[in-house]
């Protein structure tokens, strides 16, 4: 499953918004249409973003005719504005731009500049897919042999351009010989639990059950559900999480039925700059998205609607952050600081 390829000039992407009825791939070639991309969630998840806009970043500054180094910096911070204001929750995406842009202010030569921007694009998609095998690995040893694992969202290979987080760490523990089970949701308003995360657990062949985002609490009041685990947009330096929306509500249900709830994120979606969660920016996305569902209305003409697209889990809910640097548990500051320095440069 590859959601991104670097091509050498072009982008090539699945098409995430054809799943599952299509395999439709798309090859990009200027940074107008990866921003376009990530904002119409034909790319989406988190580490996948970040890899995204290095490859837009890229693209964007081979087209750049300037042979001045300065006046090509210059075009390419409007390249790299263009694509921060796409998805404004995800930290990958700016931890991925502020790489870019810091080896852009290196060399006079404007050509090797543009060279350098590739081969860093390429470095992050390649630690990105290093650090989410790493993360499922570690993650892989808190799942027991026969335990049923309920996640929300999409986490899995197409959301991370390499191995998963959250089903990452499911899938590595599954093909470790765990029998495990998996409760799939679908997520609302934009059904990715049901059109891409069950696509994948079908073509990984984990046994499954998908789930509407209103069943959870049934599940786990009948004692079928063993532990939660789920990804990440952005965490804050105390442990607070933001993450698809409905996230927090099956956070607060895991902690009244006393159910482990883990999340599993490379260290590049750690914000250490935000305090808290408080602080998180949540994208507000279009209402249309609730009222339609691909474009068909399910709900009267003119009404109201809100789609605010991501929640944020405070701390105190979470039983372990999953990293590439270690497992963060309580006091989650501590922890973080700690694998934040050794691992993060």
């Amino acid at each position: 499953m590859k959601a991104i390829e670097w091509l050498g000039d072009r982008v090539k992407v699945l098409d995430q918004t054809k799943l599952p009825i299509k395999e439709a791939y798309l090859e990009l070639s200027r940074y107008q249409d990866i921003a376009s991309a990530i904002l119409e969630l034909k790319i989406r998840g988190a580490p996948a973003i970040g890899v995204a806009v290095g490859y837009g970043l890229a693209l964007g500054a081979l087209k750049i005719k300037t042979g001045t180094p300065d006046n090509f910096r210059r075009e390419l911070k409007a390249v790299s504005r263009a694509l921060a204001a796409t998805r404004p929750t995800a930290r990958n995406l700016f931890r991925a731009l502020e790489r870019m842009e810091r080896v852009a202010e290196k060399g006079e030569d404007v050509e090797r500049i543009k060279q350098a921007l590739i081969n860093e694009a390429i470095a992050i998609h390649n630690e990105e897919a290093e650090a989410t095998l790493k993360l499922s690995k570690l993650g892989a040893e808190l799942l027991k042999d026969g335990s049923t694992i309920l996640t929300h969202c999409n986490t899995g290979p197409l959301a991370t351009a390499g191995y998963g987080t959250a089903l990452g760490v499911i899938r590595q523990a599954f093909e470790h010989g765990k029998k495990l089970k998996v409760f799939a949701t679908e997520t609302r308003p934009l059904l990715q639990g049901a059109r891409i995360t069950a696509w994948e657990l079908k073509q990984l062949k984990i046994p499954f059950t998908l789930i509407t985002d209103s069943m959870a609490g049934y599940f786990m009041s009948k004692g079928e559900v063993d532990c939660v685990i789920v990804g990440a947009d952005r965490i804050a330096l105390n442990g607070d999480t933001a993450n698809k929306l409905g996230t927090y509500t099956l956070a607060v249900l895991a902690k009244e039925h006393a159910i482990p709830f883990y999340v599993a994120a490379p260290l590049t979606t750690i914000d250490p700059a935000l305090a808290s969660g408080d602080e998180i920016p949540i994208e507000q996305r279009s209402p249309d998205e609730v009222t339609h569902i691909q474009g068909v209305a399910i709900a009267p003409a003119g009404i109201e609607a809100a789609n605010p697209a991501f929640d944020v889990t405070p701390n105190k809910y979470i039983t372990a952050i999953i990293t590439e640097g270690g497992i963060i548990r309580e006091p989650y500051g501590e922890g973080i600081k700690k694998y934040f320095r050794e691992v993060i440069t």
